[in-house]
């Protein structure tokens, strides 16, 4: 993927900060009123909520209609933690993920993205995006306020260096911010494969276990995750699953 030169006016402040502004305005916005964290999505009235909420908010909207639903934790969770001059990584981004786009409409502008898909660095406005490996990246300690990674672990990547390296880069008392594809009960994922990796829906005993994993490096959850699903709502199609998200926050202590 390389997309470098694919719209100039856009890889300027100016120009993204005009585009964003005739789009979707620059105005004050207010903080979501849905605003998921520490829990399991548990059903499509859930979805249904986070997409109008989005369009309440007058936000970039995700296609995949569950996406909206972690998003729109993650933002606030950022709101209520980092302050406007924050510094941000999404870890594993998307030229289709919202949360970056998200923040630059709320004044966050020190934001960076970074996957291993980018070739070569590239800005839309004060965003950057990188290529880079989110378990062993560029950055020096401590370098960022909060960090997410939004729909990215369940693809192969190991979660023992995930959590290492998370804590590393954040300052002392940033925040993390994972979410990742869920059931409380197991999925049938076996022989099913996707990015080059088997595909993995976490259960609540692998959750379990990754909080156990991360707080060898210092991660603490923000309150006690609610592990309950009720209704499987994410449907990938291509491989015929069904399952739900989870989204969950800690601070490096």
């Amino acid at each position: 993927m390389n997309f470098p030169g694919r719209n100039a006016l856009l890889s300027t402040s100016l120009g993204y900060s005009l585009h964003q502004r005739l789009r979707w305005g620059l105005g004050k916005r207010p903080a979501p009123g849905v605003r998921p964290m520490n829990r399991a999505l548990r059903n499509q009235a859930e979805v249904d909520a986070s997409v109008a909420e989005v369009r309440k908010l007058n936000l970039p909207i995700f296609s995949d209609a569950p996406k909206n639903w972690d998003s729109l934790g993650a933002l606030n969770a950022i709101l209520e933690r980092v302050p406007i001059t924050g510094r941000i990584l999404d870890a594993g981004a998307e030229v289709y993920s919202r949360i970056l786009p998200w923040l630059y409409l709320y004044g966050y502008r020190d934001l960076t993205g970074n996957n291993l898909v980018f070739k070569e660095p590239f800005n839309f406005g004060s965003i950057r995006f990188e290529h880079g490996d989110i378990t062993k990246t560029r950055f020096p300690d401590g370098h960022f306020d909060a960090i997410t990674c939004l729909s990215v672990v369940e693809h192969g990547v190991d979660l023992e260096l995930y959590f290492k390296e998370m804590a590393r880069i954040l300052k002392p008392g940033g925040l993390l911010i994972t979410s990742t594809d869920f059931f409380e009960q197991p999925t049938d994922t076996q022989g099913k494969h996707a990015y080059g990796c088997p595909i993995r829906v976490f259960t609540a005993d692998d959750m379990r276990a990754s909080f156990a994993s991360a707080a060898k490096y210092g991660l603490k959850l923000t309150g006690d995750v609610d592990l309950k699903c009720e209704e499987r709502v994410v449907l990938w199609e291509a491989h015929g699953l069904r399952y739900s998200f989870i989204v969950f926050a800690m601070t490096r202590a």
